[in-house]
């Protein structure tokens, strides 16, 4: 009977860390094992009620038949023409209490969304979010440059611990976003793919996240780790110059993209000449790498 002697508050937090919204069963029969904490309780109770009803239509409009389905799923795939600020809300929410998932996409296709779920949707992105998850694939969804550096925050703070896929298709994302954003990737070492297709960043955003420039003096130094395992990159239908074709080259024969085997620059303002710089640069890393790995594919 020691918890009947807490406080309201007290009792509002040890609940609070029992509960689950895809799985309610753990608090409702704490909440049950005698008069007095039922009464104490039966807000909560009440409360998990309304949340577990939402998240059971939230459900079946993902194409999962329960609760425990989604609970349970490794892979989420929402495509749909229109995705409420509530829903995506309610998404993350549910983030902290899916431990298996490993793929989350969610594609609109109308390209009408609003932003307002956004930052609801990244907010969800506690520590310890979404732990499993390597692929985070939002295409159409107009995360914009507040939603970008609200993802960055999210990544900092613990959220998508296993991400080596990130995709940002069509996401609205211009140079301040990418600017925010770029830090918190360059300290994800696992990072192997990048997919920011069809955003309004340019050379800033670019250079911030391939080939950030030394800080003044006294200034933090550049986040440590980069994107040694990053393969492929996709910055088609961007707004890249030449520019930003030169920092790519400067960070490619620099050797701090050695992993880069597939980048994409198709339908950007560039010359014809920078990009075929940033080939040729391509081919000089990729050279780099076969060398390097040359004694252990000796058959001597």
């Amino acid at each position: 009977m020691a918890l009947l002697a807490l406080s309201d508050d007290a009792l509002g937090v040890i609940f609070e860390g029992l509960r689950n919204t895809l799985d309610p069963r753990v608090l409702v029969l704490s909440s049950s094992t005698c008069k007095g904490l039922r009464a104490l309780t039966q807000p909560l109770v009440q409360r998990l009620r309304a949340d577990y009803e939402e998240a059971t239509a939230l459900c079946l409009k993902l194409g999962k038949r329960s609760c425990k389905e989604l609970r349970e799923a490794k892979v989420v795939d929402w495509r749909c023409t229109g995705f409420s600020a509530a829903d995506l809300t309610l998404l993350g929410r549910l983030a902290a209490v899916l431990p298996a998932l490993e793929r989350l996409v969610l594609i609109e296709f109308s390209g009408s969304a609003g932003p307002d779920g956004v930052p609801q949707l990244t907010e969800g992105l506690i520590a310890g979010a979404l732990p499993a998850v390597k692929h985070f694939i939002l295409a159409g969804v107009p995360v914009g440059d507040a939603g970008a550096s609200d993802l960055a925050a999210a990544l900092d703070r613990g959220a998508l611990p296993r991400l080596e896929f990130l995709g940002l298709h069509a996401a609205s994302i211009g140079d301040a976003g990418l600017v925010a954003l770029a830090p918190a990737l360059r300290r994800r070492p696992a990072l192997e793919r990048i997919d920011l297709e069809g955003n309004p960043f340019g050379d800033e955003g670019l250079t911030a996240l391939v080939a950030p420039p030394p800080p003044p003096a006294g200034a933090q130094p550049p986040p440590a780790g980069g994107l040694m395992k990053l393969n492929l990159l996709h910055l088609s239908n961007t707004q890249i110059t030449n520019a930003g074709c030169a920092a790519l080259v400067d960070a490619l024969d620099g050797n701090t993209l050695p992993a880069l085997q597939v980048l994409n620059l198709k339908r950007v303002p560039a010359s014809a000449e920078a990009k075929e710089a940033v080939r040729e640069a391509m081919h000089r890393s990729i050279f780099v790498m076969l060398s390097a790995l040359a004694p252990a594919l000796s058959l001597d």
